[in-house]
């Protein structure tokens, strides 16, 4: 029993690595499309950050737009979420975005997103 114990958790802290590389896998994105300065707001279905970098937004009928932000949005990547306000019915690639820190609660860099690209993930 002692033996089995040390294997056991050296075998999940072989694991663990593998499996959040795979959560934070970037699917490859390929253009359907011209950029999209807006997206309607009412049809953002989810929005998948990737990186601190990409997002991904899923829209009404399974369709993708792949936000490539200039320059990273520190914390991006690790938090996955952030907010926005608009007073419009549309996100623009002139808004701001704010991540949503997690420890302690509270509203973290904020950063401009970038033309909306259309896409085709890959599965």
């Amino acid at each position: 029993m002692r033996t089995l114990f040390p294997l056991a958790i050296a075998v999940a802290i072989i694991a663990a690595p593998g499996a959040a590389r795979d959560r934070n896998a970037i699917p490859a994105a390929t253009p359907v499309g011209k950029p999209q300065n807006c997206i309607p707001i009412r049809s953002i279905r989810e929005s998948l950050v990737r990186s601190d970098r990409i997002i991904d937004f899923r829209m009404n009928g399974n369709r993708y737009y792949r936000v490539t932000l200039d320059r990273g949005c520190p914390q991006l990547g690790f938090e996955r979420r952030f907010s926005y306000s608009t007073s419009l019915s549309q996100l623009c690639a002139q808004d701001i975005i704010t991540v949503l820190q997690t420890t302690p609660v509270m509203a973290g860099p904020s950063c401009g997103l970038a033309p909306f690209q259309p896409v085709m993930l890959a599965k």
